[in-house]
């Protein structure tokens, strides 16, 4: 079964950041170091075969994507940490940089998929819970717990998204409805009275913490329809977030989408924790942060840290990014084709054709090349 293992590096504690030269610099000794290997020896000698990999280098350190093909969770995911921390080691750059999170995070069939697959008197329990949780203990010096872990530690999962909340550099408090004490801004009345400063950083945390599982699972979608040749409508393997897409174009969703989807993600992202975000670019970018979005709720609530000032913070943040909500007419059939009527054309509707997600909305907005460069044919 091929699994995708996501690993996260981090530089030495106390170290600068990185600046761009150094994180291509790193960035390449880690791609020569994957291209140097093809297998792996996994516990009690199993082969564990890479079929690929991705290396994304930020200031901090690098987010990795190792897809494996392996009989069960465990012997991916050791198997992987193995390498990466013997690539580290065996670079003189790298060496003092270390693994903080090495792990699949499985869709649920995919974990049945996985249970069913072990076999033999080593074979891990067939209960998922403890099996998570055998792996949890071994691995008990990591501090990054994922929130498919039935032991969750509540206060641990708050200090660390508060800690994360400074990495959302291009919003302050204000945009999540905490009064400015100079200047209240009408935008905020509705919010402003409600969210405290607390409830802010928690929800600005969250939606760092979100952009993992947001990327996480892309990738996990666009692997598996390249290597199924395929759409989300006919995808044997279950989705983790594609299928959340309008589903009007759920057939024109595949490898080749997933991947543009997957680049205007990155670019929002990196925009949003890297300072330079002004306005979102296109419809394509409106999608990605409802999703975001989605997934910062669902994790607050995994943690059972959604409470009211929270989704307070969340909402004010929503209203003041989104400048129209009309990518919500997407998912409401009713609504279909409104963009091409006059109604549309006198309320100032975007085009919003599956043709038109990623081209920018004006000549003031970026959309990365790769995402906007190719267009779909008509899909009407």
């Amino acid at each position: 079964m091929t699994y995708a293992v996501t690993v996260d590096t981090q530089i030495a504690s106390g170290a600068p950041e990185m600046d761009e030269l150094q994180r291509v610099g790193a960035g390449a000794l880690l791609e020569q170091g994957f291209d140097s290997v093809e297998s792996i020896d996994g516990p009690d000698g199993v082969e564990v075969e890479i079929a690929d990999t991705w290396v994304g280098v930020h200031p901090g350190g690098a987010l990795l994507k190792v897809f494996v093909v392996a009989p069960a969770l465990e012997f991916a995911e050791e198997a992987v940490r193995a390498l990466v921390e013997e690539l580290l080691e065996r670079s003189e750059l790298l060496a003092d940089w270390t693994v903080e999170r090495c792990e699949v995070e499985l869709h649920p069939d995919l974990a049945k998929e996985s249970l069913e697959a072990a076999d033999g008197p080593d074979a891990p329990p067939d209960d998922l819970a403890s099996r998570r949780a055998r792996l949890i203990e071994s691995a008990a010096g990591d501090a990054a717990v994922g929130t498919t872990s039935d032991a969750v530690d509540t206060e641990a999962a708050q200090r660390r998204m508060r800690s994360m909340a400074a990495r959302l550099r291009s919003f302050g408090p204000e945009m999540f409805g905490v009064p400015d004490e100079e200047e209240k801004d009408d935008d905020l009345a509705e919010y402003g009275s409600r969210v405290a400063a607390d409830d802010a950083e928690l929800a600005a945390g969250a939606l760092v913490w979100a952009t993992d599982v947001l990327l996480d699972e892309l990738f996990q979608d666009a692997y598996a329809l390249a290597a199924e040749e395929t759409n989300v409508a006919e995808c044997d393997r279950p989705m983790w977030l594609l299928d959340e897409l309008p589903p009007h174009y759920v057939l024109q969703y595949d490898a080749r989408f997933a991947r543009r989807f997957l680049v205007t993600a990155v670019a929002l992202t990196t925009r949003f924790t890297g300072g330079s975000f002004e306005q979102l670019s296109c419809v394509a970018e409106e999608l990605v942060l409802r999703l975001l979005l989605d997934r910062a709720e669902v994790t607050l609530e995994t943690f059972g840290l959604l409470d009211e000032g929270v989704s307070s913070a969340l909402e004010c943040f929503a209203a003041m990014v989104y400048e129209d909500m009309d990518h919500e007419w997407l998912y409401d059939d009713s609504k279909d084709g409104i963009d091409e009527s006059p109604v549309g054309e006198y309320l100032g509707v975007a085009p919003m054709g599956l043709a038109s997600w990623f081209k920018p909305f004006n000549d003031d907005r970026y959309v990365h090349p790769y995402a906007g460069d190719e267009p779909f044919a008509e899909e009407r």
